[in-house]
């Protein structure tokens, strides 16, 4: 009979439940699906990180968010604070446009834990002596882990818990700020714990903070038989700088196709000198790699977008994957479009509207995978040589998503400064999509959100997960396709109104040119301008009476003055007791720029309201003294108490910004 003693076997769920983590690490933000996207971040901005972290038992824990540029192989570290009920946050401010990636790592604090205890039991008389001593194995261990400056540091505490002559000096010594940071620094980091890696967009500036200025470089003319070129644009550049925009967005600036030419007002016969439009992509002239001749040369375009550099303002083109009957590719790819069986191509549309002048490529068709993928792509690049670092992208809901996806991450890699803005009216779930898959900003639902309930709706959604994570929002106040139906009969102050609301509401908005002049004549019953200037060439006198140039300027001056305003994000309604005054807040995390506006939405009456100074925000009671500024004519004023008074008369100015600020005390009440 053997002697020998079985083998004792763990159950492969008990061995894998002896390697799971004990701490808990959930609900990080900003995270996109689990991680699967990048979330979206700004250089020179804080990257707030919020986290739940709990594990088994009353002992402390630590926690760190670690970050580094996606290639590089240390970590920097920065610990999270307790906010309580489990809910830690931190932050940490990326230096470089490139992609990131942060950990949120968490473990046992056995000094705080020690600490938590010794400071208890002292305060309440207990005798501490043996927690004295476990104290002292605590810094000694610690001491032997330590390394440079820190093992001095522990070294001195040591010596000097050695020298005490009470316990009430060896508890001072021990609960020393000093000798926490030090004991940090030598931290074994028990059970240590950490989450998935989580990937971090890091953009420049202006992917979160730009004011867009559309035109149509033909137009650019005193005479509506001559086109408009390049070179004229130029005598533009200025008094769009001094409006207060950064970024001259042109539509499609190629050569555009004869077959079945659009005439003026979208009708389907076009006249000999009809210019036809630019969405109708491609001729004998070339393809979207080419210029309109009628524009200039490639080398007119370069000096342009130096030009407007000098100026400080950045050229975006729009990118639309669409072709004319006549774009070279018909010729030489006919595989990369989709043929009837009769061997016509069905021209595209967008029921009830229909485009007869444009045809759509087929982005799966067998000859098209990957040549006409490709193709795409070194169109964007061809523009990027050019100078070009902006883009609009025309209807790209109606693109693979797939495609979309490598596209931009293609390009990015060459070029991180390049951004996309997605032109999308659609689905919310699709318009988010495009934004996690690395369009920088896109257009949005504001044009159609006009009472004060739907707005206030809407700026609080862009303000929350997912979407303040993933979508950046530019508030076009109109575009060629949209003359929106506020407009349409509001007069001067509607242009006001909706000029206020984008400003102030987004660090994004976007104007198209005539909206200065408050434009806003349509074809009866439909949210489209009458004589579209996407269908005909369109001379105006930029200083016909009644322009808002003014207006629009110093709402833009506002902007670059204040930190508050140049994101979407930090937006909170206030109390104002009228359905027709929109009044919020836009304040920075530390609450050093706190901005107020209130907005009437009724373009034709006098609005009055009372409403509430939000001084709980600023730690003050309801009694307070606070200063106003108004930042449209400068004036300044002290606010006595919570409760105020506003009218709004929309025939001087149908809206108040205003400059919050606690009210400094009177040396003579002291």
């Amino acid at each position: 009979m053997s002697d020998a003693q079985p083998t004792a076997t763990i159950h492969p769920r008990l061995e894998e439940a002896l390697q799971m983590p004990r701490i808990a690490i959930e609900s990080t933000l900003p995270v996109l699906d689990e991680g699967r996207f990048a979330a979206k971040a700004v250089i020179g901005q804080p990257v707030v990180v919020t986290s739940k972290i709990f594990a088994d038992g009353h002992d402390q824990l630590a926690a760190a968010v670690c970050w580094r540029e996606k290639g590089e192989t240390s970590w920097r570290r920065a610990r999270l604070k307790l906010l309580g009920n489990d809910a830690w946050q931190g932050q940490f401010t990326p230096t470089q446009v490139a992609e990131h990636e942060f950990v949120i790592e968490a473990w046992w604090d056995v000094f705080e834990s020690y600490l938590y205890e010794l400071s208890k039991k002292h305060a309440a008389g207990v005798p501490v002596h043996l927690e004295l001593e476990e104290g002292r194995l605590l810094l000694e261990k610690a001491t032997a882990r330590a390394q440079g400056e820190n093992r001095a540091v522990l070294d001195d505490l040591m010596h000097r818990l050695g020298m005490a002559h009470t316990d009430d000096e060896r508890v001072s010594l021990l609960l020393a700020p000093e000798t926490a940071v030090a004991m940090a620094a030598a931290d074994p980091r028990e059970h240590c714990s950490r989450s998935r890696v989580y990937p971090l967009d890091v953009e420049r500036p202006l992917a979160q903070f730009a004011s867009w200025y559309e035109l149509f470089p033909r137009s650019e003319t005193d005479d509506p038989n001559r086109h408009g070129t390049f070179r004229d644009v130029h005598k533009r550049l200025p008094a769009i700088r001094d409006m207060g925009f950064d970024v001259l967005y042109f539509p499609p600036i190629h050569p555009i196709g004869r077959q079945h030419r659009k005439g003026p007002n979208n009708s389907l016969h076009a006249g000999p000198n009809d210019p036809g439009s630019p969405y109708a992509i491609g001729s004998e002239e070339g393809g979207h790699d080419a210029i309109h001749p009628e524009l200039g040369t490639l080398d007119d375009f370069r000096e342009l977008v130096a030009a407007a550099r000098e100026h400080g303002l950045e050229i975006a083109l729009d990118f639309a994957i669409q072709c004319s009957q006549d774009h070279p590719w018909l010729k030489e790819h006919p595989g990369w479009f989709s043929w009837r069986p009769d061997g016509t191509i069905k021209y595209a549309e967008n029921p009830p509207k229909k485009y007869q002048d444009i045809v759509n490529v087929d982005f799966y068709a067998e000859d098209a995978m990957p040549d006409l993928w490709l193709a795409l792509r070194d169109v964007v690049w061809h523009w990027v040589e050019q100078g070009v670092k902006v883009f609009r992208v025309d209807n790209p809901h109606t693109k693979p998503l797939p495609f979309w996806e490598w596209l931009i991450a293609d390009i990015r890699e060459r070029d991180r400064d390049v951004m996309f803005l997605s032109e999308a009216f659609t689905r919310p779930g699709m318009m988010a999509r495009l934004g996690k898959i690395g369009y920088s900003q896109s257009y949005t639902y504001f044009t159609w959100r006009n009472t004060k309930a739907e707005l206030s709706e809407y700026l609080t959604e862009l303000n929350e997960p997912p979407l303040r994570d993933c979508y950046r929002p530019n508030f076009f106040v109109n575009t060629p396709d949209i003359n929106p139906f506020f407009l349409q009969d509001s007069g001067r102050a509607g242009f006001l109104i909706r000029a206020a609301l984008a400003t102030m509401g987004s660090g994004l908005w976007g104007m198209y040119s005539g909206f200065e002049l408050c434009e806003s004549a349509a074809i009866p019953g439909k949210e489209e301008y009458l004589d579209s200037e996407k269908y005909q060439i369109r001379v105006r006198d930029y200083h016909a009476p009644g322009n808002i140039i003014a207006e629009i300027a110093q709402l833009n001056r506002i902007r670059r003055q204040n930190p508050a305003l140049q994101t979407h994000l930090g937006f909170k309604a206030y109390m104002a007791w009228n359905d027709n005054i929109l009044y919020f807040g836009k304040r920075t995390p530390d609450l050093s720029n706190f901005i107020l506006v209130a907005i009437s939405l009724d373009p034709h009456n006098a609005q009055e309201a009372n409403f509430e100074l939000p001084l709980w925000e600023l730690g003050l009671p309801d009694d307070a003294h606070t200063q106003g500024e108004d930042l449209m004519n400068g004036h300044r004023w002290t606010w006595y108490g919570k409760t105020q008074w506003m009218r709004i008369e929309p025939w001087h100015l149908p809206f108040g910004i205003w400059r919050l600020t606690a009210q400094e005390p009177d040396p003579d009440l002291k």
